[in-house]
């Protein structure tokens, strides 16, 4: 949105606001939210994910937007409610709580969701929601599963259909430095792009830092934790530190990547790769814990448009981290979100129209949820469409069946299916 409209429709959001709210009714939830009406929402997952980034990331727009968080679900009661204890104090009243989303959805008056539950119920609750029509506000990896993404895929593009605003939480493609950088490549700058790369280490697996939140038996729904996988006895550990089981959580490329790959996809306007290839494992991290998730992996994508794609993380060093465009023209570094740089370094057919490392131009735009809110008023397209989250989602799958059956992937448009070759 240019900055004219942006400050126009925030001032108008802004007054809305302070006049009082009514509900909105079922109809008025299959177009665009009035600006009198209060955004009704609840929160699906109240991790650390859904409390730190959801809550707190929509609360500092209350300001000039108008909405209440009404519900929320969480398998772990001790998540409800500290979520419920930020509603009371932002909204001086309780949330409803649940344990299962889909008595969540079943409760009238909720307007839009927000999911930030762990990765493999991702697409369950996805789907749900938009059979529900719901506005949804959905977290990364969007799957885990091919069959699961396309029936989520489908639903949520008959929702969107109706009214439904959705967007993917690859928030990348809401920075000012990310917006101004696909301006950049879009211009020509760096020429003809051959290869990017991302390599993104740490001393120790993310999952480790979960690992310590005592979560016990009596406090839990373990039945509705574990969904459609595989019956087992409680395990406080698998509970806590579901990131680094795989069948829970397929790892960094799933994780991590899905941000890079999101942003690569946007920056680029490419389209879906054609094939991909993934190595890696349990290479240093073997402990007690049992975990599987990799700790050491690599993924190359092949893409039409010419160029080669990495994404790459050691978790036994932390040292080596970058995020490149290389172009025939210049090299574009995307090492700092909100900082990119680019030069004419590596370039062969370098013509000294850029000297020096030089700064991205940010590109100003309303932050990831504004962004969300601000659409299911007017009704526009969201950042990150459900199409750009099904984008990266089949770069990520084919990754994953890569590194299931240690064989090259490829990528078939027209039957949305995915083989090893």
């Amino acid at each position: 949105m240019p900055r004219r409209s942006f400050l126009k429709t925030s001032a108008t959001l802004a007054a809305a606001s302070a006049v009082g709210a009514r509900p909105l009714t079922a109809a008025e939830r299959t177009r665009s939210i009035g600006a009198n009406s209060r955004i009704r929402i609840a929160q699906i997952g109240c991790g650390s994910r859904g409390r730190t980034a959801h809550m707190e990331g929509i609360h500092k727009h209350l300001g000039s937007t108008n909405f209440d968080i009404v519900a929320v679900a969480d398998t772990w009661s001790k998540a409800r409610e500290e979520a419920n204890g930020m509603v009371k104090k932002w909204f001086n009243h309780d949330a409803k709580q649940f344990v299962s989303y889909q008595d969540l959805l079943a409760m009238d008056g909720i307007d839009a969701v927000m999911v930030a539950s762990p990765d493999f119920h991702h697409t369950t609750h996805l789907e749900a929601a938009a059979k529900a029509g719901k506005h949804i506000y959905i977290e990364k990896p969007l799957a885990t599963e091919l069959d699961k993404l396309n029936r989520a895929f489908d639903a949520a593009k008959a929702a969107q259909a109706k009214g439904s605003i959705i967007q993917v939480g690859t928030q990348l493609r809401s920075l000012p430095g990310i917006v101004g950088a696909r301006e950049l490549v879009q211009s020509g700058a760096i020429g003809k792009i051959s290869r990017i790369d991302e390599t993104r280490n740490a001393e120790k697996p993310y999952w480790y830092g979960y690992l310590d939140r005592n979560v016990q038996s009596a406090d839990v729904d373990w039945k509705e934790f574990l969904g459609d996988r595989k019956a087992r006895p409680f395990d406080g550990r698998q509970y806590a530190g579901w990131y680094g089981y795989y069948e829970f959580c397929q790892g960094p490329v799933p994780q991590w990547g899905a941000h890079f790959l999101d942003m690569m996809h946007y920056i680029t306007n490419c389209g879906f790769p054609e094939s991909c290839m993934c190595i890696g494992g349990v290479s240093y991290w073997k402990d007690e814990n049992k975990f599987t998730t990799p700790d050491n992996v690599i993924a190359t994508w092949m893409y039409p448009e010419g160029f080669m794609v990495t994404s790459s993380n050691n978790f036994a060093n932390g040292s080596g981290s970058s995020r490149k465009f290389y172009g025939d023209k210049g090299t574009l570094a995307v090492d700092n979100w909100n900082a990119p740089t680019y030069s004419a370094d590596g370039g062969p057919k370098r013509d000294r129209t850029i000297r020096g490392k030089n700064e991205v131009k940010p590109i100003e735009r309303p932050d990831h949820f504004l962004n969300w809110l601000q659409c299911m008023r007017s009704g526009e397209t969201p950042h990150a469409s459900i199409d750009a989250g099904y984008q990266h989602a089949i770069a990520v799958l084919m990754a994953v069946m890569s590194y299931d059956t240690g064989r090259k992937t490829v990528y078939d448009h027209a039957k949305r299916s995915i083989k090893t070759v």
